[in-house]
């Protein structure tokens, strides 16, 4: 099995045990994604989520290139306060059907560029709810969108794939990420004031008190969300997916796009145009 000049060894290696999905699968998926996937990718730094041997096994998260990585990979030197390290772009599709051979599952990515790395250019706010909570994140995210776009922000919307809902958008290049990380918690903590009943910016879980947890924490230096389309470590094989306002009421969860179902919905929505 070969996709953009990639071979994926062992294709027949069950990844998600519960719907028997296999590395092939993975692989072809991730081929038949790349030109929606892969403008998202562009340029930004990555964080690998690998499961080499499925997701019944501890996976890892990898931020380094590899040393027998090829050449075809791009990188970008990151200062750290150890030092640097050299972190993964992936701009094409053989570098990222190489990545996918790898175990890649998950691809976790920056909100800069790697040109302008301490500036960002996206603003995201994690919506993370306590278990069986979705109808309470939907709501959480009407609220968060209200509050938004009185301030003349209008945020997209998107499935995690996990659990919860990410609200993004884009700002203009120039404040570092401390300045708008700061902006971001006046944000969580205000929409908090006006719905001390479902949202909290409680860190800790165990002080959350089932509460939605406005996550403004991603829009710090190095710190990622993950990559729109990407696919996720669980049994449903939930897929990130970007959604219209609109679809959040039939929404049944986080992971009700998948593998099983995306390529379907996008082949619906290109039909519709």
């Amino acid at each position: 099995m070969e996709f953009s000049n990639v071979e994926i060894s062992h294709p027949d290696k069950i990844l998600f045990p519960e719907k028997k999905i296999t590395k092939g699968d993975m692989a072809a998926y991730y081929d038949k994604i790349a030109d929606k996937m892969l403008p998202y990718l562009k340029d930004r730094p990555l964080t690998l989520q690998r499961f080499p041997s499925g997701i019944q096994e501890s996976g890892f998260y990898q931020k380094s290139i590899s040393d027998y990585f090829p050449d075809f990979i791009k990188t970008v030197e990151i200062e750290t306060e150890e030092g640097t390290n050299t972190q993964i772009i992936c701009n094409d599709k053989q570098s990222l059907m190489y990545l996918v051979n790898q175990g890649t599952i998950s691809f976790h990515i920056w909100l800069s560029r790697k040109d302008k790395v301490r500036q960002p250019d996206k603003v995201v706010f994690d919506l993370d709810p306590p278990e069986n909570a979705f109808g309470k994140v939907k709501e959480a995210a009407k609220v968060v969108r209200n509050y938004l776009r009185k301030q003349k922000k209008d945020p997209l919307l998107m499935t995690t794939g996990q659990s919860g809902l990410h609200l993004y958008y884009d700002i203009r290049r120039g404040k570092d990420f401390d300045e708008v990380k700061k902006e971001a918690r006046k944000v969580a903590e205000e929409v908090t004031r006006l719905r001390p009943d479902l949202l909290t910016t409680k860190i800790r879980k165990e002080q959350r008190e089932g509460k939605i947890f406005v996550d403004y924490l991603r829009n710090a230096y190095a710190q990622t969300a993950v990559c729109p389309y990407s696919l996720r470590a669980n049994e449903a094989a939930g897929v990130a997916t970007p959604i219209e306002w609109e679809e959040l009421a039939k929404l049944e969860s986080a992971s009700y796009y998948n593998i099983n179902n995306i390529l379907r919905r996008l082949g619906q929505l290109e039909n519709t145009k």
